[in-house]
């Protein structure tokens, strides 16, 4: 799974990108992290606010920074 981190590198996306580790980590999950930063490429996925979290290539979550819960939740059903 490509776990991809939308964002220019602000403490949020930061933050963001250490949530979806953890997560897939605690789900067994075999994963590795993109971290997404040019705004181009970032428009490219339709996000326009930061930070985003995408799984191989579909966006789960842009705007806000979501909590670890519904990060695991997201990476769950991604899974599946």
């Amino acid at each position: 799974m490509k776990i991809q981190i939308l964002g220019t590198g602000c403490p949020k996306c930061k933050k963001l990108a250490e949530l979806a580790e953890r997560a897939a980590g605690e789900l067994g999950i075999n994963f590795e992290i993109e971290k997404v930063t040019g705004i181009s490429e970032i428009i490219a996925f339709g996000v326009v606010s930061t930070p985003g979290l995408a799984v191989n290539g579909k966006v789960l979550a842009a705007g806000s920074l979501p909590s670890f819960e519904k990060v695991k939740e997201l990476l769950a059903s991604a899974q599946n």
